[in-house]
């Protein structure tokens, strides 16, 4: 290649796996230098994959966030596993996201047993560097080692945003050649009605008590310009599972509602760029995470 010749333009898919609350959506926000994916520091909080699209002029890596493989209680835990293991067959690459202060434990070697049947490479990400002793860094990565032939490893802090450069250069060095697949103003293929509903759950999820957060979807109904205003309207339904837990939600005298609300409103008003109109109720459907039917009508596609 001359010097007058441009590089080649490269584009891939990178599937982020591992234990549930390892810090997978905290990396992918830190990638993209914005917030994708909701966050929290309840396990098993991203239910489905999501595509985080970071454009630059001599690349396109679509990350995919994907749920945490867990050992599975209802058709819900199943849908997001097999979420999980199909993004790792449509990916280019994958990355396998760790805890550094701790060593393998029997749900990252089910993940690592589950590794063997890929065909591409894998990359060892020793997150929450930050955490652990250099001494633990080397024997626990060492111990991740035998598990897998890993391609490459990496430590980090996605909280911190600290060795994410050598990461990013190593996955584009590894993508293969080809062409842009979405354009380039995009950040995620998620269609707002997804994006509004999680951005609710994420609200409620850091008000809720431990029991409940798992048992929260979010259904928005209605996600529409009002007429002749700079304004959208927005319906949501909040689901819990049990009568009970409806009350916790709303809490006393509708704060909690209200101020999950609030905060979802204005994340929202900023990602839209326009005023919401936000709608929220609360309704119990009993035992909604084993209503395969259900799930499906809610769009979770792996059921």
């Amino acid at each position: 290649m001359t010097g007058n010749e441009s590089k080649a333009h490269r584009s891939g898919f990178v599937a982020l796996v591992g234990r549930p609350n390892v810090g997978k959506s905290t990396l992918i926000n830190a990638l993209m230098g914005q917030k994708v994916a909701i966050v929290s520091p309840r396990p098993q909080t991203t239910r489905t994959a999501i595509r985080a699209i970071l454009t630059r002029e001599e690349m396109q890596v679509i990350f995919i966030d994907t749920p945490g493989l867990h050992r599975p209680k209802h058709e819900l835990g199943r849908s997001m596993n097999s979420t999980a293991l199909a993004a790792l067959q449509e990916s280019d690459l994958a990355c396998f996201i760790v805890e550094a202060h701790c060593p393998p434990g029997p749900g990252d070697r089910h993940i690592a047993a589950s590794l063997q049947e890929v065909s591409k490479p894998v990359f060892l990400l020793l997150n929450k560097a930050d955490l652990a002793s250099p001494e633990q860094l080397q024997h626990h990565r060492l111990l991740y080692q035998e598990l897998y032939p890993f391609a490459e490893n990496f430590t980090l802090s996605a909280l911190r945003g600290e060795g994410l450069e050598p990461l990013f250069q190593a996955i584009a060095a590894r993508l293969p050649e080809g062409p842009r697949y979405y354009p380039p103003e995009m950040i995620t293929d998620q269609p707002e009605r997804f994006i509004a509903a999680e951005i609710i759950r994420e609200k409620i999820i850091h008000l809720t008590r431990e029991e409940v957060p798992h048992s929260i979807a979010v259904v928005v109904e209605e996600l529409s310009p009002r007429e002749g205003r700079d304004l959208i309207d927005l319906r949501a339904v909040i689901y819990v599972e049990r009568k009970s837990q409806v009350g916790i939600v709303v809490g006393q005298g509708g704060r909690l509602l209200k101020e999950a609300g609030s905060a979802a409103r204005r994340e929202m008003e900023a990602l839209f760029g326009r005023q919401v109109f936000l709608d929220l109720r609360v309704k119990a459907k009993p035992d909604w995470r084993n209503r395969a039917p259900l799930l499906r009508q809610w769009g979770y596609k792996d059921v």
